[in-house]
């Protein structure tokens, strides 16, 4: 959709402001008028802003301290499957009697990724990319023993 700006041509005014008998009109790309354009035609907006490193890092430090001190945070010693299988994923967070949780696993395992994603409480998320966001959405957060060192690495 288009509005009266948008819409090509309309430049001239279509007849003289007085003495025709018509209502006064300045454009034919107006919206009362037929191939005229939309009102409030809807824009894309980017709503994207930037944060300072610091402060990010800071929010992120907080919000890890905050997933400790509400006893949110459990370390497992390690997530291994030997196939890809959402069914045993489940089982694992039905045994830590997890519900909705954002899983941070220190390297890209395939089998791990590919049984969390149907599941549509979890997600999984490496070390390094892990966000507040992301953190604050999931309820609990599941860390391996290799996260938490790499994240101890950079964070401390």
């Amino acid at each position: 959709a288009k509005t009266r700006s948008e819409v090509s041509g309309g430049g001239r005014k279509p007849w003289r402001q007085k003495g025709t008998g018509h209502a006064r009109q300045g454009s034919t790309r107006s919206p009362q008028w037929t191939g005229g354009g939309v009102v409030f035609a809807p824009v894309p907006r980017d709503y994207s802003f930037k944060i300072n490193k610091k402060e990010k890092r800071a929010a992120l430090k907080s919000v890890l301290t905050s997933r400790v001190l509400d006893n949110k945070l459990i370390v497992v010693d390690e997530l291994k499957f030997d196939e890809i299988k959402t069914k045993k994923f489940q089982a694992v967070m039905d045994n830590l009697k997890v519900k909705k949780a954002l899983v941070v696993i220190a390297d890209n395992d395939e089998k791990i990724t590919m049984s969390a994603r149907n599941i549509p409480t979890v997600k999984t998320a490496l070390v390094n990319s892990i966000n507040v966001y992301d953190i604050l959405k999931g309820d609990t957060l599941v860390l391996t023993k290799d996260a938490v060192a790499k994240i101890e690495e950079v964070y401390a």
